[in-house]
């Protein structure tokens, strides 16, 4: 297995008698996207400064790529990009001049710095106004110029501090598909959100982060697991649902089987996407026609109320 991008081993971080992070722990693999899920206060922006070298921890470690990240070295930084919440980009310059601003601070100059500036605006999607001034762009496309701005330097990770907040869902979108885009490139990234579908969307695995400690961490398949939740599948047939519930009765993986009305069974199951074909297959040679399927998987909603006991707050 290839050695983790990001460790993270037992972060504190107090503030008077606020414990903001209390010993959190977690690794991002080469080429993850990996999602810190929590609400306002969870104490996520405190962890990523940290990881970033910005602030002292009180205790615990930080490495990339095996180099330590400690305030007041320089060691290891240029293995990071960090986008913040807050924008941090020159209004009075267009895209394209921010972007070869920032590039010169990573060195970068030239034809290859022209070169990676495209790039990255393709990648944010905003190659077609590039000549404009910021200030003329809306708050989704200064956010996107922003995440360029972090990925310029070609880092092994980015972080992503809640890059959605406060924008219309059209922009919010094309950020979605910007940050997807990254993964697929080999990049790893580490994106906290408040949001339960962007980290369902984008997330390979999610850490549920509350008053500053990891409650859990996996794939949603595993978080969906710790709460012993199933996948829902509705067979809806033209014919007596009553017979159906029947044939599908004692199916291996069915856990339980119900009638909803006359012409619909439902199925609780360990996984939908490896029974259902079979379920289907089954009602046919019992004669019934099937006419509709839906199927529900747990979402991480009931997984954050299960281990919180509330629901995700703003």
């Amino acid at each position: 297995m290839p050695e983790p991008t990001l460790v993270v081993t037992g972060l504190s971080k107090s503030f008077g008698d606020l414990r903001a992070v209390d010993d959190l722990s977690f690794e991002v693999a080469p080429g993850e996207t990996f999602g810190l899920l929590g609400p306002n206060g969870a104490g996520k922006t405190t962890t990523i400064s940290m990881i970033c070298g910005l602030l002292s921890p009180d205790a615990g470690s930080v490495s990339v790529e095996g180099v330590p990240i400690r305030p007041g070295s320089t060691d290891g930084r240029e293995l990071i990009g960090y986008v913040p919440q807050e924008l941090a980009l020159y209004p009075d310059l267009s895209g394209r001049d921010n972007l070869t601003f920032f590039a010169r601070l990573y060195g970068l100059r030239g034809a290859p710095a022209r070169e990676r500036i495209a790039e990255v605006l393709e990648t944010v999607g905003l190659t077609e106004r590039a000549a404009d001034k910021v200030e003329e762009y809306s708050g989704g496309m200064q956010r996107r110029l922003n995440i360029a701005a972090g990925m310029l330097h070609r880092p092994r990770l980015l972080i992503l501090d809640e890059p959605t907040v406060g924008i219309d869902p059209q922009s919010r979108n094309a950020i979605l598909e910007s940050v997807a885009a990254l993964g697929e490139s080999g990049m790893s990234v580490l994106y906290t959100t408040h949001y339960m579908e962007e980290a369902e969307r984008l997330c390979r695995r999610v850490g549920i982060v509350d008053h500053g400690r990891l409650l859990a961490c996996g794939t949603r398949r595993e978080l969906v697991a710790l709460v012993e939740q199933h996948d829902q599948v509705v067979i809806t047939v033209a014919g007596d649902a009553t017979a159906a519930a029947a044939a599908l009765a004692g199916e291996p993986d069915v856990l339980t089987v119900s009638v909803v009305d006359d012409r619909s069974v439902r199925c609780m199951v360990t996984t939908a996407s490896a029974t259902l074909a079979r379920l289907i297959t089954r009602l046919a040679d019992a004669g019934a026609v099937v006419r509709d399927v839906q199927v529900t998987e747990p979402s991480l909603d009931s997984v954050f109320l299960h281990i919180t006991g509330t629901a995700l707050r703003d």
